[in-house]
């Protein structure tokens, strides 16, 4: 077993390999150049990553271009086929398996979900009872949290290493918190927590969080955790301008309804909760 400085210098080395891929996802990619660049060898490299990462580089680099085929399908003008050779697919079958298995549900299927499923107006539902955002009130609260370092795409990296300290904790205890926006590394972060509970120990990887009380644009998320970026950016875009608030300075809320041990990806729940207050008038 490696070392705790061991570990951490990998953990580095690799972040700087999924760094590399998100900041240009469609590069050829190969794995002896990406090897060269966290200074490994192919093959101990190849190890290492995937003992890091939890996935192999190819399953990293199909994740990234697929997430940012969902980011364009959320964004709208341009055309399916157009997407889909975009993020690397030369058919538009080719492309739609694909991202069937990266978010549950065809590209077309996605892009109407969120352009019917978030709307301009708190606490409606539609006629075939979807969830809408709702503007909640919640209390403040504190979290023992662990923040996550390093690419926004190993996140689920943290939320494993929590899961190897806490994993007996119920779904309802666990939350994703985050501030600022990924696609910015000045100023977002995220953490990976839960409820405190008595007889919790902290060490340096966590720390206790004071979550502030307030206003919230809450949204019931459907489907797999990859679509979670996609709706959190339809509430910025599409309800937030006529919903009469604007954003506020606090932690953005992940809070899971039910387990993907229990669940299968379509069915899986998530309560997205976005900070907001009372727009300014002009």
């Amino acid at each position: 077993m490696p070392s705790r400085s061991t570990d951490q210098d990998y953990r580095a080395r690799v972040a700087r390999v999924v760094a590399a891929i998100v900041a240009d996802p469609l590069a050829e990619h190969r794995l002896e150049d990406l090897a060269a660049l966290a200074h490994f060898s192919p093959f101990h490299f190849h190890r290492v990553y995937t003992s890091v990462v939890g996935e192999s580089v190819s399953a990293t680099i199909r994740r990234v271009r697929l997430a940012r085929a969902a980011s364009l399908l959320a964004q709208g003008g341009e055309s399916i086929t157009q997407i889909g050779q975009a993020v690397g697919y030369d058919s538009p079958q080719a492309f739609s398996r694909a991202f069937g298995h990266f978010a549950g549900q065809s590209p077309r299927a996605f892009q109407q979900r969120l352009q019917e499923g978030v709307e301009p107006a708190p606490g409606r539902e539609d006629d075939a009872g979807a969830p809408r955002v709702r503007v909640v009130e919640l209390p403040a609260r504190q979290v023992l949290a662990m923040r996550h370092a390093g690419p926004v795409a190993t996140i689920p990296h943290t939320w494993r290493r929590m899961e190897q300290r806490f994993g007996e904790r119920p779904m309802a205890d666990w939350l994703g918190l985050s501030v600022g926006e990924p696609d910015e590394a000045d100023g977002f972060a995220y953490y990976v927590g839960l409820a405190p509970r008595e007889g919790d120990v902290q060490d340096a990887t966590l720390e206790m969080l004071q979550v502030p009380g307030g206003t919230w644009a809450l949204y019931e998320l459907a489907g797999p955790y990859t679509r979670i970026n996609t709706a959190f950016d339809a509430i910025h875009s599409h309800w937030m301008p006529g919903s009469g608030y604007e954003p506020d300075q606090r932690l953005a809320l992940e809070r899971y309804l039910n387990s993907p041990r229990d669940a299968a990806p379509a069915d899986l729940r998530t309560e997205l909760l976005v900070p907001i207050r009372p727009a300014a008038r002009p």
